[in-house]
């Protein structure tokens, strides 16, 4: 279907790809993962033919079209949405646009009659005639409703366009679709239902996300970026993750006899795909079961940072109380009349749907902002830790991460360069790294950055407002078990389901006319009818 053959890349002296040969077959869905900067973006526009490579070539099979998920959110804005859909298949397109400007010539001829004629045959083929209510149907199951169908673009909104956008891209059942990070600034239940689709989708899907539990619902195979190579895994996210762990366990045992490893491997191999059986994934048209091979099981050079959250003490029973707690803006009420009480070891996930009440309420606990109304009592034993979606504030002066972490130590010895330099390098930081100036720093570099602070203060109260924001897939990982096994209390916002799925059990809910309370999962909270009803009355204008 797809194919790479001999694939360099190289900028500079950097070299991203060398001699890479791979291919992406018919009715798999391919998840490209690697460490930030090794080449995932890069490599989806050699693919796509946005982007030239130094050497080697792509190959897609004749007569298959491909179609991208546009990463420019306003190369559209002049176009109509339901118009800007349909544009995603360029072949159907063109010949629609044709078809368009010869009916609408004022001197029509016999010659323009004939060739209507012919394009109208084509058209058909392609299924021209449906395509308007095709592109309807997939802007109605992505939340754009039938009303906004003929506004331009430029008027909708940054979430709205995103959601154009995916339509466009999945508009006519392309044979091979590549996306690059297709769930960014979509909502739980958007993505669900492009879970739904993909996992049942035909043909072949590439894709780039930091999403675990999307990667684990939709592929089929993990395409590992690692040392200029890239190397196909039978099976999702979490069997690459874990089959790798336990590959570099096992090659660290230096006197394990092969046949006690191979017998590791093989019952690892065998939960796993019972586990796998008993999901949805089972039922669609990717089997992947049926393909998991211990010989492919190999350890990871991926480097995962050290974080963990410890407590200085151990709070008493009285963790925060709230009290008829009120905030708004320009008008918009984000949350009112909010009650809650937190236990000791409570890990919270707080939800909304509109993602200015989340941060508005952490920034309310934080004491960063007054409420409209109420009140927030911390208990007297509990100490804070707050990383907040905004981290812009703590970087504005120009000091090296040395001297930028040394403003949060608690100790003469933590002050000391020594002790600064290994924390750092805990977390990815090491050699020369520890010295970057901490104004010049990348998104993901100032997020480990802000753990750092957080692991300094020890709190036994963590409020974490999109964590995941800028963090690879390594860092996540390390980031979601270490809040796992934090034995304080988390409050805690994010997109990640599965790290929300695995770390939260309690769901806090806010919304204009209160907060919906409730002790059960993500996935339970999310799939409760009972709890689905009150939130349809709690959003109701």
């Amino acid at each position: 279907m797809l194919s790479v053959s001999n694939l360099s890349i190289q900028f500079g002296k950097r070299v991203l790809f060398d001699e890479v040969n791979v291919s992406f077959t018919t009715g798999n869905c391919y998840g490209i993962i690697g460490a930030n900067g090794a080449g995932k973006s890069t490599f989806l526009k050699v693919l796509s033919g946005q982007l030239d490579a130094n050497a080697g070539t792509v190959h897609l099979e004749p007569g298959k079209r491909m179609s991208v998920l546009e990463q420019n959110h306003f190369a559209y804005d002049e176009h109509q949405v339901l118009q800007t859909v349909i544009m995603g298949n360029k072949p159907l397109y063109k010949i629609k646009k044709e078809m368009d400007d010869l009916y609408a010539k004022t001197d029509f001829s016999d010659a323009d009659s004939d060739r209507v004629g012919g394009l109208q045959i084509k058209f058909e083929e392609m299924n021209g005639w449906n395509a308007d209510s095709d592109a309807a149907a997939l802007l109605s199951n992505l939340g754009i409703s039938e009303d906004m169908h003929y506004t331009l673009m430029g008027d909708l909104d940054g979430k709205q366009r995103v959601r154009v956008l995916l339509a466009q891209a999945l508009f006519g059942n392309p044979d091979v679709l590549i996306m690059d990070e297709p769930t960014n600034d979509l909502d739980y239940e958007t993505i669900i239902w492009l879970e739904e689709f993909l996992a049942n989708y035909d043909h072949t899907v590439i894709v780039v996300s930091h999403d675990r539990h999307f990667l684990d619902s939709v592929c089929t195979h993990i395409s590992d970026i690692d040392f200029g190579k890239i190397n196909h895994f039978s099976g999702n996210y979490t069997f690459w993750y874990e089959s790798s762990q336990l590959a570099a366990r096992q090659r660290a045992q230096q006197n394990k006899k092969a046949e006690e490893k191979k017998k590791e491997l093989e019952t690892f191999i065998a939960r796993f795909s019972a586990n796998v059986a008993k999901s949805k994934q089972a039922t669609s048209r990717k089997k992947m079961i049926d393909k998991l091979n211990i010989e492919e099981i190999r350890p990871s050079s991926r480097r995962y940072p050290a974080i963990i959250f410890e407590q200085d003490r151990e709070a008493g029973d009285q963790i925060l109380n709230i009290n008829k707690l009120k905030s708004s803006h320009d008008g918009s009420v984000f949350f009112d009349n909010a009650n809650l009480n937190l236990a000791k070891g409570d890990k919270v996930i707080v939800y909304s749907k509109d993602a200015r009440a989340t941060s508005a309420f952490y920034e309310v606990l934080s004491g960063s902002i007054q409420p409209d109304s109420g009140s927030v009592d911390w208990g007297i034993t509990t100490s804070q830790s707050y990383l907040p979606l905004d981290n812009s504030s703590f970087f504005e002066t120009p000091l090296s991460l040395v001297d930028w972490l040394r403003q949060y130590a608690q100790t003469e010895e933590e002050r000391e360069e020594v002790f600064l330099r290994g924390f750092l390098g805990k977390m990815l930081f090491s050699g020369e790294e520890a010295l970057k100036m901490s104004n010049v720093l990348s998104g993901g570099e100032k997020v480990r950055c802000m753990l750092s602070r957080m692991m300094m203060q020890r709190a036994n109260v963590v409020l974490l407002d999109e964590p995941t924001n800028h963090l690879d897939l390594e860092s996540i990982t390390a980031f979601n078990n270490s809040l796992i096994k934090f034995k304080g209390t988390v409050l805690l916002t994010t997109h990640d389901h599965a790290f929300a799925q695995s770390v939260g059990n309690r769901i806090v809910e806010l919304t204009p006319k209160g907060i919906i309370d409730r002790y059960m999962t993500f996935d339970e909270y999310m799939s409760d009818e009972k709890v689905k009803e009150l939130r349809d009355k709690m959003y109701a204008s």
